[in-house]
């Protein structure tokens, strides 16, 4: 509102001030007929931020290759690379796996490392059978795979497939600690693209 420099009252009369304003508060009345939506826009990023989605299959599969636990199952001189590969310079504690199992019941792994006789072989079955579901098996050396240089021989079992299932063969004999780490991450893989429908369906 203008104010004259000389009079000091105002340009305009009460009326049209009155008017104006009647005019500029209907206006926003008019304008304001809908609400304005609260700035709350930073709750949805932050959920979504924060928010993971997976399938179910992925989840199970990343803790089950994340903490295999093996079962004590050597029979032969492949254990010792296993132990190696136990030990401070390769560390199969990163994979959780440092810790053998003594009781087939608290283990879901089995690398049966070294020559395998039939009169042993009723005893390596008993321990898988023994064993929780899911379960793998690692065939870890030549003899485990199909009886190495003892293959022809009458007491020697030729694989561990002809008496349980294998999921992963680490050819060798022995093998080093990184064939074993390599075959304990090809089991991670195929661990990886397991379905619990096709569990479900066994």
């Amino acid at each position: 509102m203008e104010v004259t420099e000389k009079s000091g009252f105002y340009v305009y009369s009460d009326v049209e001030l009155d008017k104006n304003e009647g005019i500029q508060i209907e206006a926003l009345k008019t304008a304001s007929q809908n609400s304005i939506p609260d700035p709350d826009r930073w709750l949805d990023e932050e959920t979504q931020r924060n928010i993971l989605l997976t399938s179910l299959d992925a989840i199970l599969n990343w803790a089950r290759r994340s903490s295999l636990w093996p079962v004590v199952c050597f029979p032969a001189c492949c254990a010792f690379e296993l132990i190696a590969t136990a030990a401070s310079r390769f560390d199969i504690s990163r994979f959780g796996m440092e810790v053998i199992r003594a009781s087939p019941r608290q283990a879901d792994v089995m690398i049966t490392a070294g020559t395998l006789t039939w009169k042993m072989a009723p005893n390596v079955r008993r321990i898988y059978e023994q064993m929780a579901e899911p379960k793998w098996v690692i065939a870890m050396g030549a003899c485990a795979i199909s009886g190495g240089t003892f293959a022809q021989s009458y007491s020697v079992v030729p694989g561990y497939n002809r008496i349980i299932p294998v999921d992963v063969y680490i050819p060798g004999c022995p093998p080093r600690p990184e064939a074993l780490l390599h075959g304990i991450r090809m089991l991670h893989n195929k661990i990886a693209k397991q379905s619990i429908k096709q569990e479900a369906g066994k």
